[in-house]
Formats: C-alpha cells, sequence, structure tokens
C-alpha cells in the first residue's frame, strides 16, 4: 500500500476557516468542512505534525486588493471577530497563523518561508472556497515545488460546479485527492 506521505515532512495548511463564513456552500456545509478539518488539525498535532492556519485580515480594508471587475463582487458586511479562526478548529499554541490580503496563502505572507525552514515537502490542503483560496494557494504550492493531498470533503465551495472542476480539472495535475479518512489512516501506519 502507498505511504501517502511522511508525517514529518508534511504540514496542514487550513484555508479561510474563520468566524465570517457563510452557509451557502456545495457540496459540503461549512460546518461539515470545519469538523474534517478540525479532525485533521487535532490529528497533525498529536503526531508532531506543522499546522497553518490561513486567515484573510485588515485593519481597514486599504490592502485588500481591489481590481475594476465586471461583476462587482459583494458588498462586504464583517461581523466583529470576523478575521478570527472559528473556535471549532481549537487553535493550538503550535500552530501557525498565517495572514493573507488576498486568495492565495503564498504570496506576502511568511507561509513558504515557515514550510522551508521545517523541512517541509507536502502539503495537505483544506479549506474554503475550493475555487478561490483553496484553488489559488494549491496553484501556489505547486509554482513553489511542494508535493500536494487535497482533503476533497474538508473543502467546499460557492457551488458544487465550482467545486467539481476544480476537482476534477486542476487538482489532479498539481496533486493527490484523498479523503479525511484516508489521511488520518496514513497516521494510523506509522505505528504499524
Amino acid at each position: 500500500m502507498e505511504k501517502l506521505f511522511d508525517p514529518q515532512k508534511t504540514a496542514l495548511v487550513v484555508i479561510d476557516l474563520q468566524k465570517w463564513l457563510g452557509n451557502q456552500y456545495a457540496p459540503y456545509s461549512a460546518e461539515q468542512v470545519v469538523s474534517n478539518a478540525a479532525v485533521l488539525a487535532d490529528r497533525f498535532r498529536k503526531q508532531g505534525s506543522m499546522v497553518a492556519l490561513v486567515r484573510v485580515s485588515s485593519k481597514d480594508l486599504k490592502d485588500i486588493p481591489k481590481p475594476k471587475l465586471d461583476t462587482p463582487a459583494p458588498a462586504l458586511k464583517l461581523p466583529e471577530g470576523w478575521d478570527e479562526i472559528v473556535p471549532e478548529m481549537r487553535v493550538a499554541d503550535t500552530d501557525h497563523i498565517i495572514t493573507k490580503k488576498q486568495w492565495g496563502a503564498f504570496y506576502g505572507t511568511e507561509l513558504d518561508l515557515q514550510l522551508r525552514r521545517r523541512g517541509i515537502e507536502t502539503i495537505v490542503l483544506c479549506g474554503i472556497a475550493t475555487g478561490l483560496g483553496v484553488d489559488t494557494t494549491a496553484r501556489e504550492a505547486f509554482m513553489h515545488g511542494y508535493q500536494q493531498i487535497f482533503a476533497i470533503d474538508a473543502m467546499t465551495g460557492f457551488s458544487q460546479a465550482e467545486h467539481d472542476y476544480v476537482k476534477g480539472h486542476i487538482f489532479p495535475r498539481i496533486g493527490r485527492i484523498r479523503t479525511t479518512q484516508e489521511i488520518i489512516s496514513t497516521f494510523s501506519e506509522e505505528r504499524s
């Protein structure tokens, strides 16, 4: 049986599971994604593997890109604490909180530096939304030379079509797609 990854050279990277989560996602709900991502994070922490929790944050939104668009972005109604990681993720002292200003988690952040200094070769990627933050981060990770595993049931899109397109056309060309359970079973195999 294929060894999926070496836990000592693998990091979990969780995208945008923060308090401003909406409720219009497919094929999985935000609750399902958070639940699966929390299980992964707990297992990675227990194994001593790196966990990076990525969030969007800004003091005044002046540092967020504002491109000219054919279709205006929806107005942001940000609640108090919108940029905090959801409590279900049980943020630990060992976690790395990565703050980004755009879709991808590499550009303008210290994510690559933190991964490389720890000898990380593979990232397990999950979060919201499949076609925005997760896909952009996956493409950036590919260009940085990381091996990738996509926790497909620990991510979701704004629509089924968005999620399915990225799952069917992008991810197979830049990494491997696995379920939360398949990823967790790798840790069990380590003890065998």
